[in-house]
């Protein structure tokens, strides 16, 4: 089944079921302009576009799983930052809200930077002015972040967080904001829901660290390139993020053998902050 074929296929089928685009495009998180261009065959839906727009229409699930799978064909979806610039970035923190809305557990890996989740507003700021956004728009960046962030108190949901140790000292703020976003990272470790681990450098690897990416309940992987975000649904090719978290997830610390860590680092950040 090609774009043709399936944008027309969506909109056959809400037709048929009476829905309204506005409601539809509503349910399905995005807007109608969105849904008409993938009813009209004017852009490609990836596999979570078609699920949510066949979940908001109410298909069988045999239904929904034949026209994902259709989705799937193509199993990677890259969207360059130029376009994510050009329609808002913060409505990329709407998009990322939504999933995370759905999902009902996270596996994130970072080797660069604290995920976001997990930011301080001047970590969040310090990250996204190498956008080159407007005043207006890294405002509105962050506080769509920030209000991400209240799926971290959502009980009902898993959400797994594995670090490398560089992240923790690389300093994208100075000394006393760091010891400030360290300080938060051991408060979000003790929610009975949420486990956070960090890889030390003095053990011996096995893997190789090559880039962060989070994968929601074990069926679409996402992640940030220098030039796009790329999404990857292909179950084959998401088993293989699943074993990458899984293998760093064992070696890392966890519990208070990781919070030791971080207060560590934390205290050196301080130091440096009182004789600097």
């Amino acid at each position: 089944m090609n774009r043709a074929q399936l944008g027309a296929a969506l909109r056959a089928l809400r037709v048929a079921s009476g829905k309204e685009a506005k409601a539809v495009a509503r349910s399905a998180f995005m807007s109608p302009s969105k849904l008409s261009k993938i009813e009209n065959s004017k852009l490609a839906p990836g596999a979570t576009d078609v699920e949510r727009i066949l979940t908001a229409i109410g298909v069988s699930a045999e239904v929904k799983a034949e026209y994902t799978e259709a989705a799937r064909a193509s199993a990677t979806e890259a969207t360059a930052w130029r376009l994510l610039k050009r329609i808002g970035v913060h409505k990329g923190q709407q998009a990322a809200k939504a999933l995370d809305a759905q999902m009902s557990r996270l596996r994130l890996f970072q080797p660069a930077l604290v995920p976001g989740l997990l930011q301080t507003p001047e970590y969040i700021r310090a990250v996204l002015r190498r956008h080159h956004l407007s005043e207006d728009a890294l405002t509105r960046t962050i506080n769509g972040r920030l209000e991400r962030q209240a799926v971290l108190y959502d009980n009902t949901k898993s959400l797994r967080f594995v670090i490398t140790e560089p992240v923790l000292r690389w300093r994208i703020v100075p000394a006393q904001m760091m010891a400030a976003q360290l300080d938060r990272i051991v408060s979000i470790s003790r929610l009975a829901h949420v486990d956070i681990r960090v890889v030390p450098l003095e053990i011996q690897q096995h893997d190789i660290a090559n880039h962060a990416f989070v994968i929601r309940d074990d069926r679409v992987v996402t992640m940030e390139t220098v030039h796009a975000e790329v999404v990857v649904t292909d179950p084959r090719d998401v088993g293989l993020y699943v074993d990458k978290f899984e293998g760093f997830a064992q070696v890392a610390r966890s519990d208070d053998d990781m919070r030791n860590l971080v207060e560590d680092i934390r205290d050196d950040f301080l130091r440096e902050q009182e004789t600097g």
